[in-house]
């Protein structure tokens, strides 16, 4: 059974720091790019990160590139996602995601979903 089972995330100052995990299990994960997805009520679903297999390919959103870091452990499919100079529209539902290309992905381009993590900054 594919599992995404994500760690962390919760209340945070804005300007201040959350991390989230992701582990992903139930098949090989060698060849998918693992990362994060973001969602607001009533709008669309948005790439945030993914890291590739080994972790030396790392693709951003503009709006987080420079405040978010995504790393990758190789051998365990698990993936990390430290953000730091939190913003209050990085208030979101987050999840963890699966995706078989490089580079910034839809939401259709998702082989795999986690259930998602609250993330609330406050002003």
């Amino acid at each position: 059974q594919v599992q995404l089972l994500e760690s962390g995330g919760g209340l945070a100052q804005a300007g201040g720091s959350l991390t989230l995990s992701c582990a992903a299990s139930g098949r090989s994960f060698r060849e998918s790019m693992l990362g994060w997805f973001r969602q607001t009520p009533g709008k669309e679903r948005e790439f945030v990160a993914t890291a590739s297999g080994s972790g030396a390919i790392r693709t951003y959103a503009t709006a987080v590139r420079g405040r978010f870091t995504i790393s990758r452990e190789y051998t365990k499919d698990i993936v990390h996602l430290q953000m730091s100079s939190l913003k209050p529209e990085d208030t979101a539902v987050y999840y963890c995601a699966a995706v078989a290309k490089y580079g910034v992905a839809s939401p259709n381009e998702v082989t795999d979903w986690g259930q998602g993590t609250q993330v609330t900054v406050s002003s």
